[in-house]
């Protein structure tokens, strides 16, 4: 038979499919996949149940629903004093993914070059390259991924035609600082090139930080793309209701894939999503708040075992280097073998870092999701700590990092 599609035949399974079957194999507390077990905000989940038993069922209007695009825009000066033409400026999509994806294929062309960042959502390179783009990386390095300006530099060249940039960075927990957000912005704009924002997780930053949107900054106005999701915003991961924000010129580059991709987003969800974006400033703190509370459990009950855990500024995700959890696990040849064995033999799931790099990098992390319920976390503290007490008791062999 003739090949199928070379860039998606040649991809394996998911680490995150992999990892989440592994843990329903064991019975395992799966911090694998990221997305929390609340059930959200129940007014939200009453507004779409009203929306789908006495609204419209029929095709929305391509763009979106106009009340859901005018909450976007009310959303955009409200928290980022961003002025949007609802009208022109604003698109519903069905998650963030399909954003990611119009984006690619309505801007992308050839030969182009995207400029992307190391640790990558799994997603990003494959879109790339499916658009006809050739993915250039600058890799970012734990314990403060850091981003080195010579780096960014030698990625761009006179094909670089776009930056996609996610910020808050999943899944290094990374928020880019004012200086960082500068120089892309800096480059991007010399390169004469589009920067595609994927910012899912705007109300997920922590310790009094703000998130910093870099259509904001100066000259970024005409060249970004900001994409939110109410799926991170509302813990409604399975919704799938994104938007894109953008100048009217990208946004129709961008709507024209969109039509070919899915068209519309179901409208009983854009009905609830329009009147969540509406909620009071004590909702989107509480957000922040409470996933940071939750942070700080995973984090502490992983300290009690002498389990160090990396800086986490934003995100649902905790990363922990694997070397310095005590567990004496010498013959694990990588954080892949590493991850599986944990979820066989201690009962908890994780996600490798190295799966988000498309090299993998010369360290061993792995991620926990800690945007679980409290009896969730402590579930899985207490079987690692388990784990952790029989290989003291064991005498085995423990290898901390250097």
């Amino acid at each position: 038979m003739r090949q199928a599609n070379r860039t998606f035949g040649a991809l394996g399974t998911s680490v995150f499919e992999t990892m989440s079957r592994l843990a329903r194999q064991h019975e395992a507390i799966n911090l694998g996949q990221g997305f929390p077990d609340d059930r959200g905000a129940p007014d939200v989940l009453a507004k779409a149940a009203e929306a789908l038993l006495t609204g419209w069922n029929q095709y929305p209007p391509m763009l979106g629903l106009p009340e859901l695009r005018q909450a976007v825009a009310r959303h955009e000066q409200r928290f980022y004093g961003l002025a949007v033409d609802w009208e022109r400026e604003v698109m519903v999509t069905s998650g963030a993914t399909e954003a990611l994806t119009a984006a690619l294929l309505g801007l992308i062309e050839p030969g182009d070059e995207v400029v992307l960042f190391a640790p990558a959502y799994d997603a990003y390179a494959p879109m790339v390259r499916r658009a006809g783009g050739t993915p250039r990386w600058v890799n970012l390095y734990p314990p403060d991924w850091s981003l080195d300006r010579r780096a960014l530099e030698a990625a761009f060249s006179p094909r670089t035609k776009a930056v996609l940039l996610n910020n808050p960075l999943n899944p290094a927990a990374k928020v880019f600082t004012a200086e960082e957000l500068a120089l892309i912005a800096e480059l991007v704009d010399g390169a004469d090139a589009y920067a595609i924002c994927d910012e899912v997780y705007e109300h997920l930053v922590f310790d009094g930080r703000r998130h910093v949107p870099l259509i904001t900054l100066p000259g970024m106005r005409e060249r970004c793309l900001k994409i939110g999701s109410a799926g991170k915003t509302f813990s409604l991961t399975g919704w799938k209701v994104g938007y894109v924000t953008a100048a009217p010129p990208l946004l129709a580059a961008v709507a024209k894939a969109h039509q070919f991709i899915v068209f519309t987003t179901p409208p009983n969800l854009q009905t609830a999503v329009a009147y969540g974006l509406g909620q009071p400033d004590a909702y989107f703190s509480g957000l922040a708040a409470e996933m940071e509370r939750r942070r700080g459990k995973l984090a502490e009950g992983l300290a009690e075992l002498g389990i160090p855990s990396l800086p986490c500024q934003g995100t649902y995700f905790l990363n922990v280097d694997r070397r310095a959890m005590g567990l004496g696990w010498n013959d694990a040849a990588d954080d892949v073998a590493f991850a599986m064995r944990l979820t066989a033999e201690a009962g908890v799931a994780a996600i490798p870092l190295s799966a988000f790099y498309e090299e993998a990098p010369d360290f061993d992390h792995i991620r926990f999701c800690f945007a679980k319920q409290d009896a969730v976390l402590a579930g899985a503290v207490e079987r690692l700590g388990r784990k952790v007490r029989g290989a003291a008791a064991a005498g085995e062999r423990i290898t901390r990092p250097p």
